[in-house]
């Protein structure tokens, strides 16, 4: 089946077309222009601000004028992930999207349906002529995966709504009314390149098949994290090899799925080290089992570089990986089952200089969130690293309260027959930043299923966006 053809059809119309304009973080330009050439078409009214938001409103239907303004509400950007062996230009290609059984899924790389099934949404009401609603305004911010610039830049007069749909949400039959806060922690390693020692030979060795995932929504589902698993591998070696590379992971908001080192190393010591890597293995896939069932560790010989980095780099590099924590800090004492605080070893990354390890740290308490980050620090500096921190953003205290919830509760359960689950989440969401311009907004957030987010392996289930979408629309006509 194409994917223009499942239901409910003019959500995936739009989807589809979403699929075909590159949009990553930084360069939105270009589904900037689409919607505002979809305005033009539709005959709305839209805008934009400095940062690159767009809002594009449009009028009550007859029968819902004296309703209070709805604010829509998603952001354009994605996150670029393929695996290695893919060739792919996420500035240029469209996303190669298919139908697998009852997900739609993408070959090789992330699919963007975070978040945009959201932008097909919005744009499928406001193409529209059958559905009731009061004002509405889309909104449609730039850079929330790798910034949150849109909302940070947000002007406070850009939009006039008191309540906000978000729809950025990736779990169907749950409501969220708040999220966690978040901040980035980078340290960086100096290093200088020396001559590679002599009689010895040049090892790849590749960590390959992990899950990988969102930072925040997947960090507490058990997944590995491909630069804590290939530091380990090598650790034990600490005194035989020297690095030439260590390339792990990407994005600071996905958990690494992928990770490669070259070392050089004596030709006995290399038989040893084989050796070792294959019972390593066999005890690391014990461990993820349950998890990561597909992880791989390949070692095989390669060329042999000129160079490699200083013992000091070297030093710093293996135990800062081996002590900077990974994974869930804390659990929330208040609310069943939520993470509190987390911490994610994003990437390493070497430049020619310095060898960067980003990170980011979330929690729903602001002193912890400190705490994370000055926990991670700690770590670098204690190797010699200079330590930057990110602005960070804040979480968004959940209103349980809230007029819109009651509604968006009720709504559920007189359309699916039971009751929806209204949680916090340990994501990141722009709903924060907008307190911060709007106070008196009125927000939940929703959306249908998604799975393995910010990796290749993101995937959007079918039969959830047709209740994401009645919920949607439903929401809009019981506000009347």
């Amino acid at each position: 089946m194409n994917i223009q053809d499942l239901e409910p059809r003019i959500v995936f119309k739009f989807f589809r077309e979403i699929l075909t304009i590159p949009r990553p973080s930084k360069k939105e330009g270009k589904i900037i222009k689409y919607l505002l050439d979809f305005a033009e078409k539709y005959n709305l009214k839209a805008k934009t601000d400095k940062a690159g938001n767009v809002l594009i409103s449009k009028d009550a239907t007859a029968s819902c004028k004296n309703l209070p303004t709805i604010v829509l509400q998603s952001h354009v950007d994605m996150v670029c992930e393929k695996n290695n062996d893919v060739v792919f230009d996420f500035d240029n290609d469209a996303i190669q999207a298919y139908v697998d059984g009852n997900w739609v899924k993408a070959k090789g790389t992330t699919l963007g349906a975070d978040c945009g099934i959201g932008i097909a949404a919005q744009l499928a009401i406001l193409a529209s002529n059958d559905i009731e609603h009061g004002n509405l305004e889309c909104l449609f911010t730039v850079d929330e995966e790798t910034g949150l610039t849109g909302a940070f830049e947000l002007e406070p007069d850009f939009f006039t709504g008191k309540i906000l749909l978000n729809l950025d949400s990736e779990d169907e039959g749950e409501i969220f009314i708040g999220c966690a806060g978040g901040r980035d922690t980078l340290g960086k390693i100096a290093y200088a390149e020396v001559n590679a020692p002599e009689k010895e030979i040049a090892l790849r060795i590749d960590v390959k098949g992990l899950k990988g995932g969102h930072s925040g929504d997947d960090i507490n589902k058990g997944l590995a994290c491909a630069n804590k698993i290939l530091n380990r591998l090598l650790y034990p070696f600490f005194d035989d090899i020297e690095i030439n590379k260590f390339d792990g992971g990407n994005l600071r908001n996905a958990i690494a799925r992928e990770a490669y080192a070259i070392i050089t190393i004596s030709p006995d010591k290399a038989v040893e080290f084989k050796k070792h890597a294959v019972k390593f293995e066999e005890e690391v896939r014990y461990e993820y089992r349950s998890t990561e069932p597909d992880m791989k560790i390949i070692v095989t010989e390669t060329e042999k570089p000129a160079t490699v980095i200083d013992s000091k780099a070297k030093f710093s590099l293996m135990n800062c990986l081996y002590a900077c924590p990974h994974g869930v800090l804390a659990m929330s004492r208040e609310i069943p089952n939520l993470v509190e605080t987390s911490t994610n070893l994003a990437s390493v990354k070497m430049d020619g200089k310095y060898i960067n390890i980003a990170t980011s740290q979330r929690s729903a308490v602001n002193t912890s969130k400190d705490d994370a980050c000055a926990c991670v620090a700690a770590c670098f500096k204690l190797v010699g690293a200079e330590v930057l921190h990110g602005d960070g953003y804040p979480g968004w205290i959940p209103n349980p309260d809230s007029s819109i919830l009651a509604v968006a509760e009720n709504v559920y359960e007189k359309t699916f027959d039971k009751k929806p689950l209204v949680k916090a989440i340990h994501a990141g969401l722009e709903c924060g930043l907008f307190l911060e311009k709007y106070p008196d907004l009125d927000m939940i957030s929703f959306g249908p299923t998604l799975r393995g987010v910010h990796s290749p392996d993101e995937r959007l289930d079918i039969a959830s966006v047709q209740k994401f979408w009645l919920l949607l629309i439903n929401i809009l006509k019981e506000l009347k």
